[in-house]
């Protein structure tokens, strides 16, 4: 076998440990692992149009794997897949992750969970659809998914959050997260591990909500008179796209004595809050209606650095429309009907190493679905892909 074809990135994954026992194992795990995830990169689907990949591509795949038993059946990868620890596949894809991406200071770290529509068992019981808590980071202009861990359903992200930081080097990074992750526990665990956070809140905090709501209010009342003597900053910016014009008003301040002693103690580094208020106009709408949707946001930035702070959000609220969208249109998660064991899991995760490796690319200036096909059809692009 030519270890050089697929050495680069697949050495992380050469400690994986095989889930099947007994004497008469036909296929290699590292066969079924290179060819799933070339089928994936390549615009494969599913299992049956894994194995017709891998079918259609034998002959090449022959120069450098061993096949012992040829192109396994799309059975096999369904089985083994399901049977596959996700745990140790994270934490080879962490490795992974970690050798290509430094988390320096201010980078973005945004967690967001997504669930995959048709990974129930049965239509009529979806309480089994699968739920994946990601953790996206910004290298340049491109998110990558950093690290993934499944969740039973969306309410116990609160519980599932703090075990993925702890997967985490987070020294110098800013985390966001959606309303449902500002909790102080969860506050505590960024701070210790030297980040910051911009945690959004919501009902699910009610005092907390109340007081920055009326501060912030307070504060930004007549914010062209008030910033000259408080400890404010603010910034404004409009975009015009898809029939509407869209503004964007965020007010940042550090002057937070007003929420009381009591409440800044609860809070591990709480030291500014922020108001982002989103004026939408729909530019087809001849009656002039406006929508005006306002947002309120904890932070443990030191500073009030208005642009900053709107960029950190802009950014969290690109993960979570963009790439849980590409991951939908491009790789067509949620029509996924894998179900058995973890296998949603483990096929969403070499969906997401495939979108990573597909941003990360610079040499076409095409899209996602684009580069899958060229990929399928181009044998050296993809080798190349996987040894960047």
């Amino acid at each position: 076998m030519d270890a050089t074809a697929t050495g680069g990135f697949l050495r992380f994954f050469s400690d994986l440990p095989d889930p099947r026992t007994g004497n008469h194992i036909t296929h290699k795990l590292h066969d079924l692992l290179i060819i799933a995830l070339f089928a994936v990169i390549g615009g494969a689907d599913g299992w049956t149009e894994v194995q017709l990949w891998g079918d259609c591509k034998h002959k090449w795949l022959a120069t450098f794997l061993e096949l012992p038993g040829g192109i396994p059946a799309h059975d096999t990868f369904g089985r083994v897949f399901s049977l596959l620890d996700p745990v140790a596949l994270e934490r080879c894809f962490l490795g992974w992750m970690a050798a290509v991406v430094e988390l320096s200071a201010g980078r973005l770290v945004s967690i967001d969970g997504k669930s995959l529509r048709r990974s129930f068992e049965h239509g009529w019981d979806k309480s089994g659809m699968s739920h994946l808590l990601s953790a996206f980071i910004s290298q340049g202009e491109n998110r990558l998914v950093f690290s993934q861990m499944a969740v039973e359903d969306k309410e116990n992200e609160i519980v599932a959050i703090p075990r993925l930081l702890e997967l985490l080097e987070l020294k110098g990074a800013v985390v966001t997260i959606d309303a449902i992750g500002c909790q102080r526990e969860i506050a505590g665990k960024i701070i210790k591990a030297g980040a910051d956070y911009i945690l959004p809140v919501k009902d699910n905090q009610p005092t907390l909500h109340a007081k920055v709501e009326s501060l912030m209010n307070d504060l930004t009342l007549d914010h062209d008179k008030k910033i000259a003597g408080t400890r404010m900053d603010y910034c404004e910016q409009s975009e015009q796209g898809h029939g509407r014009l869209e503004t964007r008003r965020v007010w940042v301040s550090d002057d937070i004595s007003s929420l009381g002693k009591e409440l800044l103690d609860q809070w591990p580094g709480l030291s500014g809050i922020a108001k982002v208020e989103r004026t939408r106009q729909n530019l087809g709408d001849f009656s002039g209606k406006v929508s005006v949707e306002c947002c309120f946001y904890i932070l443990s930035l030191k500073g009030i650095d208005a642009p900053a702070v709107a960029g950190y959000i802009r950014g969290h609220w690109s993960v979570e429309n963009n790439l849980h969208w590409q991951l939908d249109v491009s790789f067509r998660e949620d029509d996924n009907r894998i179900r058995k064991g973890n296998g949603a899991e483990n096929y969403s995760r070499l969906c997401r190493i495939a979108l990573n490796l597909l941003r990360r690319d610079k040499s076409l200036k095409i899209g996602i679905k684009g580069k899958r096909l060229n990929a399928g059809w181009d044998n050296d692009y993809l080798l190349r892909l996987i040894n960047q």
